[in-house]
């Protein structure tokens, strides 16, 4: 730890940090359903070589560098046409879909103070099934994120619920396509009518889905119509560096005319420094993944993402039909994508967290998803290119652990769980060491290396307290 007092070789650099790496998630070598973009060796080349080319540059002033200006224009355009967008819509080059979603709500926010200034504290309607960078943007933007319900078999936004819930605050309506948790994609049309009727934003969460669907359309799935064809949407986000592949770094938000736009931008001449302007909310920022994106993209062309998504969808399909062939498991509504959740079957007694850990201990890694409101607690699978032809040895081996877990129990007593369900947030302050330890870390900042135990815990929690929870061990981990 700390800097050296000289400089190492080369050679002792990349050693070291190799050797750091390799209890990393592998990348590429198809045993992730989980967090991987893997599209070939040959995308990743021409990544990092544009990556390279661009590591220099800085997106503060976009004066200074010209290339990113045309390099984020024409990316731009790609997403706006891939969108069904018309030469009205804009957008930005964001930093990931996080960022897509926090601008979106910060445009919203300052629409709303634009037009309607009598608002104190606005409101945004948001399914629970959204993704959380929302309720990041909520605390960040001082928006109030009002959930609305879910169907419990489709886990689609519930229209009626949506529409009981707007009234004089309401600034944002959001529906997702899909939603990432089960790979559903909300009412986005009947959604859509319902920001007209209310003249109200409306925004399109289409960062996990957004670049994959049109394809599949193309395909021959039956996709709802969820872009800009649809009226009502003001705005979509679309990250690149999931299924476009690009670097890490690399998402879009697009609006539905430059006017809206305006709201997303910041600008600074109050100070005795150089005139600040940033459509994002990154001042400097690295154009490498802007290169990377606009590489990959030309390299793939569309030719090359329809042979991808084609892959995917057999690979989809192929582990949906199995998942339901494996007796003591059910998928969670109908997935329109490769994100697929699966829990216990009615009635079957299967501790779901140490499935997991039992998978990955086999190889094979396989994300557990805590439950939440509608949803149950439940396994989620990716599909994507490393992954897509080994879906069938993943199958096997999922079936033989579930056949042999069936009626077994979970890990943490009765005790412990009804313990857990009766903490508050200002509890795990104070008891976050002695929670941890009950839970089976072997230290402070450490989880174990079966975590089954821990999941169960935290599935316990309420959320909030979960929250909390998380926070304190964060805190933990980055303490030097």
């Amino acid at each position: 730890m700390g800097m050296p007092a000289k400089g190492e070789t080369r050679e002792n650099v990349i050693a070291t940090l190799r050797e750091m790496q390799q209890s990393d998630l592998p990348i590429g070598d198809g045993h992730a359903f989980g967090f991987i973009y893997a599209a070939g060796e040959a995308v990743d080349e021409i990544k990092k070589a544009a990556v390279t080319m661009a590591l220099g540059a800085n997106g503060l002033d976009p004066t200074m560098f010209p290339s990113l200006r045309q390099l984020e224009n024409e990316v731009l355009d790609i997403a706006r046409d891939h969108l069904h967008g018309d030469e009205k819509v804009v957008g930005s080059f964001t930093s990931g879909g996080t960022e897509s979603l926090l601008l979106a709500v910060k445009t919203a926010r300052d629409h709303a103070r634009a037009t309607r200034p009598e608002l104190t504290r606005p409101t945004m309607l948001l399914p629970e099934t959204a993704h959380s960078s929302f309720h990041k943007a909520a605390a960040y933007f001082d928006v109030e994120a009002i959930e609305v319900a879910v169907d419990p078999k489709s886990f689609a936004a519930d229209l009626d619920d949506m529409r009981a819930k707007i009234d004089e605050r309401t600034i944002l309506l959001v529906g997702s396509a899909p939603g990432y948790a089960h790979g559903v994609i909300d009412p986005i049309e009947a959604i859509g009518q319902l920001a007209i009727e209310h003249d109200l934003l409306f925004h399109v969460d289409g960062c996990i889905g957004a670049f994959l669907l049109p394809y599949l359309e193309r395909l021959g799935d039956e996709i709802p119509p969820f872009d800009f064809r649809v009226p009502g949407v003001s705005s979509i986000s679309m990250d690149l560096h999931k299924f476009a592949y690009a670097p890490k770094g690399a998402s879009v938000v697009l609006y539905r005319d430059a006017e809206l736009r305006r709201h997303q931008y910041f600008a600074c001449a109050a100070w005795s420094g150089y005139s600040v302007v940033n459509s994002t909310i990154q001042s400097t920022k690295s154009a490498a993944p802007l290169a990377g994106a606009w590489a990959v993209m030309r390299f793939l062309g569309d030719e090359g993402y329809l042979k991808i998504a084609s892959e995917l969808r057999e690979g989809t399909t192929a582990l949906v039909d199995g998942l339901r062939k494996i007796e003591g498991l059910k998928v969670l509504g109908e997935p329109q994508m490769g994100l697929v959740a699966a829990t216990a079957a009615d009635g079957v007694q299967l501790p779901i967290f140490r499935l997991a850990d039992r998978m990955q201990e086999r190889g094979w890694y396989v994300q557990p998803q805590l439950g939440y409101r509608n949803s149950p607690h439940n396994l989620h699978f990716q599909i994507e290119p490393s992954n897509a032809g080994k879906v069938g040895e993943m199958l096997a081996v999922l079936a033989e652990e579930v056949a042999n877990m069936t009626g077994e129990s979970d890990l943490a007593p009765a005790p412990l769980l009804q313990m857990a369900a009766s903490l508050k947030p200002e509890d795990i302050r104070m008891r976050f060491n002695e929670l941890m330890a009950m839970a089976g870390s072997p230290g402070p900042g450490e989880l174990p290396k079966e975590r089954a135990l821990v999941n169960e815990v935290m599935n316990a929690l309420p959320a909030e307290t979960r929250q909390e929870l998380l926070k304190a061990f964060l805190g933990q981990i980055y303490t030097p």
